[in-house]
């Protein structure tokens, strides 16, 4: 039997056909996502009706859409976060999902980064105003020596820990799995999740999504940070209320933020009309190493999973 695979994600083979001839020589078909962005619902079920695998990106994969797939077997998530599929209704079919956490780690702290940089020394405000035709110069500030705090110390913001050694920055983690080991490397303080806030110049967010974690950051969360301090949140859109965090923005209380993932994808909110966000448009793993490597791993991960049934 030749598997069927559908690859959902929007962009795969884009930089390199590599994963898809993956695919080629192992005999798999496969049917690639026709609509280039993420894929309704309605259109999910139709595409894997059927399949015998997916390559998902970030498109609900919930009961609905499974009950829709009879002879579906595998979840190859391309990227980390299983938080758009039901891992219940998923486990009483018996499929198997797996991911490619290695794969984005560099790209989703490297962006991190650079939204810390940007958003102090206001480079996005400085480009708009030039394009406008204004000669004007926003004042911003340093990195070096700010406190930085860091909710979730997993791979990614282990990797942003390791970016931020040249700058000489105090360094304050919550993770309820501690790392003393790393912790004690690389200069991190583990304390409690309410000292992060209110103690970080900026805090970053680096934990996985879940229904429990909905609006981790909200109104009175977001209302105790140290005031002028800076949000980055380049993990799951939905651990931030987004419209108290627009409101403390407007107002001044916070001084900025950088966004790459919001609970609404597309994002077209209120936090695009300040000067002080910088937003994109989940674009974490958008570098076209780890592009690539994600890609990869997804197929290994069906391929490896259909050969194991072939016996081979």
């Amino acid at each position: 039997m030749k598997p069927r695979i559908v690859i959902s994600t929007s962009s795969f083979g884009v930089m390199s056909r590599r994963p898809l001839e993956l695919l080629e020589a192992f005999g798999a078909e496969y049917a690639l996502n026709p609509y280039g962005r993420k894929l309704r619902a309605e259109e999910s079920m139709e595409l894997l009706r059927e399949a015998h695998g997916v390559i998902a990106g970030t498109e609900r994969l919930d009961r609905a859409v499974l009950e829709q797939a009879p002879r579906l077997r595998i979840i190859s998530r391309c990227g980390t976060g299983v938080d758009n599929i039901d891992l219940e209704a998923a486990a009483e079919r018996g499929l198997r999902v797996c991911t490619t956490p290695e794969a984005p780690v560099d790209g989703a702290a490297e962006v991190t980064l650079a939204g810390m940089l940007n958003v102090l020394r206001r480079l996005g405000e400085a480009d708009r105003r030039l394009r406008a035709g204004a000669w004007e110069k926003p004042m911003g500030g340093l990195l070096r020596g700010r406190t930085v705090g860091i909710i979730g110390l997993g791979r990614v913001g282990k990797a942003v820990v390791k970016l931020l050694q040249p700058f000489a920055v105090r360094l304050l983690a919550f993770d309820p799995q501690r790392d003393d080991a790393f912790a004690a490397q690389y200069g991190v303080s583990y304390t409690d999740f309410a000292k992060v806030v209110q103690e970080a110049e900026i805090l970053t967010l680096h934990c996985a999504y879940s229904p429990t974690l909905h609006h981790l950051l909200d109104r009175a969360t977001l209302s105790v940070m140290k005031p002028g301090a800076i949000l980055v949140n380049c993990a799951r859109g939905g651990l931030v209320d987004e419209q108290a965090l627009y409101e403390l923005l407007r107002a001044g209380r916070l001084a900025g933020a950088y966004l790459d993932t919001f609970e609404l994808e597309p994002y077209v909110g209120p936090l695009t009309e300040l000067p002080n966000v910088l937003l994109s448009p989940h674009i974490g793993s958008y570098a076209a190493e780890c592009r690539v490597r994600m890609e990869v791993e997804a197929v290994e991960n069906v391929l490896r999973f259909f050969r194991n049934e072939r016996g081979a």
